[in-house]
């Protein structure tokens, strides 16, 4: 059983910084049946968008508004994906989503996996 399990979602001033942790179990999030780990964000109305990625070689991409304050890693050894969210804004009030793009077996078949989502508030 696949699970993604999202933390660290708080009210912060703008400016603050948080830590959202996305711990996995059922995948390896460096394995070489993952083609990426991701964090999305949904506002109310809105459409779900990729904040950052990460791939399995290593390899960042970020969001354009959120470049130079964000930084997503993992650390392998506890089988889980961070996202450092520092100087944060208002306009980075959204629901946070871990997400998991995975492909394996015989045959391969493709896999998307979503955590539950971290309430992440920021005040002006």
């Amino acid at each position: 059983q696949v699970q993604l399990v999202e933390s660290g979602g708080d009210l912060v001033q703008a400016g603050g910084s948080l830590r959202l942790s996305c711990a996995a179990s059922g995948i390896i999030v460096g394995g070489n049946g993952i083609n990426a780990m991701g964090w999305y964000r949904q506002v109310l109305g809105k459409q779900r968008e990729l904040v950052a990625s990460i791939t399995r070689a290593g390899s960042t991409n970020y969001l354009d508004s959120v470049k130079g304050r964000f930084t997503i890693s993992r650390d392998n050894s506890k089988n889980t994906v961070f996202l450092q969210m520092n100087s944060l804004k208002p306009e980075d009030t959204a629901l946070y989503y871990c997400h998991a793009d995975a492909i394996y077996g015989l045959p391969p078949r493709k896999y998307d996996y979503w955590g539950q989502g971290t309430q992440v508030a920021v005040s002006s």
